[in-house]
């Protein structure tokens, strides 16, 4: 049994090669075989690769040479192959995997709710990342969502957490939210979460032929493009998040707000070419948010079970939302000519020339 896994460049993304691996016909003691069935891709997943460095991401999992990675992507599996006494063959299970056929883990931990990758190299990682959910145990698993479930769930975590780490901290004095690259998905769920809160505004910025279509979502008070910046009423107290990682604009809200931007805060980069930032920057220095930091924290003030029932009440209520505004454009995998049609669907998504009012969803065919 083989598996082929797609790897880029670590610093490029752009690069790329399919590599092929044979399966293990023995396993290690309480190893297993999960055979990917399904995983989407977003602009949240260029996220990853341009953060690989900075906060683990290309620790996940162990490519075929130094200079490449496997990106995170979030999907659903069936475990093939198991050598572990609590784990069977046949259960399916949700969690983080590379852009591959199949995934071999360590497994342990083990739950009814599921079991952790234990491999050396991922102990030292945000442990919700090594988490793989079984779906026949899941409070919260809808077969009929599954779909927007891989596409959103990801993203919305981060959303929701952003929403909830400025809340946590009053919204350090802030009247409103900015928020770049708005017709992303991530920017679109911070701005759902923010309205669904209902204490602050929120402005979208995004580029000119986003602005109606973001427009249409009603999630955001007000939505303007870039080019539009210098019109914002600068004498607001205001939080900035910053989900483009465009050099060039982060300078330009810093420089119009300079005093009366109360936070700045770098979430993605889907402007990947533009993700180094200067130095010298007017008003607060950015921070990098890190979820599984948030996530830690109210796990502490709430324990692990009121924070999961609260985020998962919020999510379902997005994937209502987003039945109606996001359409899904599936893509099977079985063969070179659907492999070519992946990479083409990758480059799109790296470029940022992918239709923001779609989702990607990508099935592996097994045989």
């Amino acid at each position: 049994m083989l598996q082929t896994t797609f790897e880029v460049n670590k610093k490029t993304f752009n690069e790329y090669q399919y590599c092929q691996q044979k399966l293990p016909n023995e396993l290690p003691e309480n190893n297993i075989v999960i055979a990917i069935d399904k995983f989407a891709l977003t602009a949240n997943n260029i996220s990853y690769a341009v953060m690989g460095d900075f906060l683990g991401y290309w620790q996940f999992f162990s490519a075929s040479q130094p200079q490449l990675g496997r990106i995170p992507v979030m999907g659903y599996g069936t475990i093939v192959k198991t050598n572990h006494a609590d784990i069977k063959e046949g259960e399916r299970v949700w969690g983080f995997f590379p852009m591959s056929s199949h995934l071999t883990i360590q497994a342990g931990k083990v739950s009814s709710a599921g079991f952790y990758d234990m491999k050396p190299e991922r102990l030292s990682l945000a442990p919700i990342y090594s988490f793989f959910e079984r779906v026949e145990n899941s409070p919260t698993y809808q077969k009929a969502c599954e779909d927007l479930d891989i596409l959103l769930r990801g993203l919305y975590t981060t959303a929701w957490l952003i929403e909830d780490f400025f809340f946590d901290n009053r919204y350090f004095d802030a009247e409103q939210f900015l928020i770049t690259s708005a017709s992303s998905k991530t920017s679109i769920a911070l701005a759902f979460a923010i309205k669904a809160r209902g204490e602050k505004t929120a402005i979208g910025i995004t580029s000119a032929s986003r602005v109606d279509y973001v427009k249409s979502l009603g999630c955001f008070d007000q939505v303007i493009s870039y080019d539009a910046i210098d019109t914002l009423n600068n004498n607001r107290q205001s939080v900035l998040v910053d989900m483009a990682g465009n050099k060039h604009v982060l300078a330009q809200i810093h420089g119009l707000f300079n005093t009366r931007l109360c936070y700045s805060c770098r979430v993605g980069a889907t402007h990947f070419q533009h993700v180094e930032i200067e130095q010298s920057l007017e008003g607060p220095q950015p921070h990098m948010f890190f979820a599984p930091h948030q996530m830690q924290k109210r796990s502490a003030d709430w324990g692990k079970d009121k924070l999961l029932q609260l985020m998962a009440k919020s999510f379902y209520q997005f994937i209502k939302f987003s039945e109606k505004e996001f359409k899904l454009e599936h893509l099977t995998v079985c063969d070179n000519n659907s492999a070519d049609k992946f990479t083409q669907r990758y480059l799109k998504v790296l470029s940022g020339k992918a239709n923001a009012s779609i989702g990607y969803i990508n099935k592996i065919q097994h045989f």
